[in-house]
């Protein structure tokens, strides 16, 4: 390969963006971003859904599975950092720009909804791997330090949880992020969960409580047909 090639190779990206204002709005302005000096030589993608069966004793084989819902991707990878050939601040720098992702920024406590900035990995035309996420995981080993202790090698681990919601009319159960749709809670549900999954948002689980008259967020029966709001209502607006 020639040299020529080499240095026009993409480079990989991480890009912290302040979060979105209301449940459905996309994230704000960049808080921070980071140029990878290393691209990724593994990404890992998962993506889980969830199925409910009713188990009979009559049946000679086990129930049909029901489709309850499809859950966030998550997308895990390695950065890694090295200062060895500048002995400079470069790598706690870095890691410091990936602390941010695990706090409130300052934006939303203002407003008196702490949140997270939403991260998004890039890297060249990818799409699968490329989506609006929080942090939901970060660990930084670092390998190699200069006389003074100051780290000069460090490999972080970092799992990004998919946060962004369907736009518009992109919803094939309710036709519009706008609509009303009602949910049957399983063992193990909680309103919060229930949030995430409609909204991307765990915090937006008033919006459903107040809905359906519940006091207990935590205290769900199974069984129970729940009406779930749609964003517009969840975020206080009303539907045109």
């Amino acid at each position: 390969m020639s040299p020529a090639v080499r240095t026009s190779r993409v480079r990989a990206q991480l890009t912290l963006k302040e979060p979105p204002t209301s449940v459905g709005a996309r994230p704000g302005g960049t808080i921070a971003r980071l140029n990878l000096q290393f691209n990724p030589s593994t990404l890992e993608l998962s993506k889980s859904t969830e199925w409910r069966r009713t188990p009979s004793r009559m049946a000679g084989q086990s129930a049909l599975p029901e489709f309850v819902g499809s859950g966030p991707r998550t997308l895990s990878l390695e950065v890694f950092l090295d200062a060895t050939a500048t002995h400079d601040n470069s790598v706690e720098q870095a890691v410091e720009k990936l602390m941010k992702a695990c706090v409130p920024t300052p934006a939303s406590l203002g407003r008196k909804k702490p949140a997270s900035p939403w991260v998004r990995f890039e890297w060249g035309t990818a799409r699968t791997t490329s989506f609006d996420g929080v942090l939901s995981s970060l660990s930084v080993s670092y390998k190699l330090f200069d006389v003074d202790g100051k780290p000069l090698r460090a490999t972080c681990s970092l799992s990004i949880e998919e946060a962004s919601v369907d736009p518009p009319g992109q919803n094939p159960t309710s036709g519009a992020r706008s609509a009303r749709s009602t949910h049957t809670v399983v063992a193990g549900d909680s309103l919060a969960m229930l949030a995430w999954r409609e909204y991307g948002d765990a915090t937006a689980w008033r919006a459903i409580a107040e809905a359906n008259g519940i006091d207990d967020p935590m205290a769900l029966r199974p069984g129970a047909e729940l009406m779930v709001p749609g964003v517009r209502d969840a975020s206080g607006e009303e539907d045109s």
